[in-house]
């Protein structure tokens, strides 16, 4: 029942719960859910376990490496790509780069180094060899092909990419400033760094639609990272007048 403010609403790839209850229902082996203009691909595998973006992706990096289909070693990924998608790539030999999140600089990047993978966590991939943008439709043809294959289910294939925990906090700021360019911000994000080491990851940045400040922390200890995630939040809280 679109009504002009309702797109996308508890439906598709942005909801994917009610997929997951129909594959459990049905026992299907597998669920691919869309957004509302089909370019991207949540799926949801035969037991109920929902597979995002970054597990495509690594999925088919697996399946393109087997068969000989890459000509470049490199893969774009974003920002908010999970750690875990970077050591699986490199595991693989090949070279993971980041982009700004957007599938529109995840093509500008596929662009200049010659990717022919690339995505986001939420869905949206590009397989430059056939497209240049987003298209959920190719992206779970791909997938199927990848699954008739293999002879294995979904579950095992994503069994590739074991995921880190990842935190994600919305600061409230009363003023747009970048926060690392506030010094207590960076000794904050120096200190939980050293302390996470090669096993974590920090992301802050400006939203670019709400007065917040993201924070993104990813580590191997969720309890851990929740706490520092938090203990930065306030941090900026602190520097840049939020509420």
């Amino acid at each position: 029942s679109p009504d002009g403010m309702n797109i996308n609403a508890r439906c598709g790839a942005l909801f994917p719960e009610i997929l997951r209850e129909k594959v459990l229902q049905h026992q299907a082996d597998l669920g691919l859910s869309f957004d509302g203009d089909a370019d991207r691909l949540i799926a949801v595998d035969e037991q109920g376990v929902v597979r995002d973006g970054d597990y495509i992706l690594v999925i088919c990096l697996h399946a393109w490496l087997r068969e000989g289909r890459l000509t470049t070693r490199r893969v774009v990924g974003t920002v908010m790509s999970n750690l875990g998608v970077e050591l699986a790539v490199r595991a693989l030999g090949c070279e993971f780069i980041r982009a700004p999140v957007g599938d529109r600089y995840v093509l500008e990047e596929m662009m200049r180094t010659q990717a022919q993978l690339g995505g986001e966590q939420s869905g949206h991939l590009i397989f430059l060899d056939y497209h240049t943008t987003g298209d959920g439709i190719l992206t779970a043809l791909q997938l199927l092909q990848i699954l008739r294959k293999s002879g294995k289910p979904l579950s095992a294939l994503a069994d590739s990419l074991q995921k880190y925990p990842q935190v994600l906090v919305n600061v409230p700021v009363a003023v747009r400033t970048d926060p690392l360019s506030c010094p207590a911000v960076r000794q904050a994000v120096e200190t939980i760094q050293k302390d996470l080491g090669d096993g974590g990851r920090i992301l802050v940045r400006l939203s670019g639609t709400e007065p917040v400040a993201r924070v993104m922390i990813e580590g191997r200890n969720a309890d851990k990272i929740r706490v520092q995630a938090h203990q930065l939040g306030e941090v900026i809280r602190q520097e840049l007048g939020g509420t």
